[in-house]
């Protein structure tokens, strides 16, 4: 995984962006599987192209304009149309138990991954004067050392739990040495980029907040997606990954982390 990170610095921004809606696809697959297991039945077909579809052609937009609006407008546009296929997607089945459970789980499917993972889009596209590859590499490496860092201090020292009722083994000494291990990756970058991460130009204070704030925020997606996997009583998502799970448990932590950047980068005037 670290092999693939890195190898991402040398794709074209384009060969990076085809890589986000095969995740989306992987991640939704495994998101409508827990799903289904946690008795909430769903459009997993139509919700997997939907998904991919809202990212391609968000992307699509960036890179070679082909609709009359702002990607972000097209964004709207595409969720809203969405919400409308999947009704009709509704309206054709015959019988439907539990319409609402149908309409909600695909639904959130793709509020879940696929607008998550758009934001991975933007970063990536969005600055015509810089790279957003370097953006998606800083962000990605806070919150996987975060994990990192969480899991071995949390197995060291953890005595108190964070959540026991939605994970478990999580602890709040894993939490704290987590967030500094994400604070001190985040200074070693800006040190070593000299300030600049792609298109964006860092203080040391921004380097602070993000230090503390992406590894926060990465801690909230690996909860939340403990909270699906519990109330689906799965301890994994998939078994693409032998020993670590599905792809969704691999990537949960980074999907709240790149909607926070995004907007962290506009609030600051970049």
């Amino acid at each position: 995984m670290i092999g693939l990170l890195i190898g991402a610095l040398f794709l074209p921004a384009i060969g990076v962006f085809l890589i986000i809606p095969i995740l989306a696809t992987m991640m939704l697959r495994e998101f409508y599987s827990l799903m289904h297991q946690g008795g909430l039945p769903n459009f997993r077909h139509t919700g997997v192209f939907l998904g991919g579809a809202l990212i391609l052609l968000t992307g699509a937009q960036y890179y070679r304009p082909w609709f009359p609006a702002s990607p972000e407008t097209l964004e709207v546009i595409l969720l809203g149309l969405i919400v409308m296929v999947v009704f009709v997607r509704q309206c054709a089945e015959k019988e439907a138990a539990k319409p609402l459970h149908q309409l909600g789980a695909t639904l959130l499917g793709i509020l879940y991954v696929s607008l998550m993972l758009n934001f991975y889009t933007k970063l990536l596209l969005r600055w015509d004067e810089g790279d957003g590859r370097y953006l998606l590499f800083y962000m990605i490496l806070i919150v996987k050392v975060t994990d990192m860092a969480a899991y071995f201090t949390g197995c060291s020292i953890g005595r108190h739990k964070l959540i026991p009722r939605i994970s478990p083994a999580k602890t709040w000494e894993g939490c704290m040495g987590g967030i500094l291990g994400g604070l001190i990756t985040s200074l070693i970058f800006w040190w070593v980029a000299d300030a600049q991460i792609g298109p964006v130009t860092f203080p040391i204070a921004h380097a602070v907040i993000l230090g503390i704030v992406l590894p926060i925020v990465g801690i909230l997606g690996d909860l939340f997606e403990s909270l699906l996997k519990r109330a689906a009583a799965l301890k994994d998502s998939g078994t693409v990954l032998k020993g670590m799970g599905g792809v969704m448990d691999v990537l949960d932590s980074l999907l709240f982390a790149a909607p926070v950047l995004y907007v962290f980068i506009l609030l600051t005037g970049v």
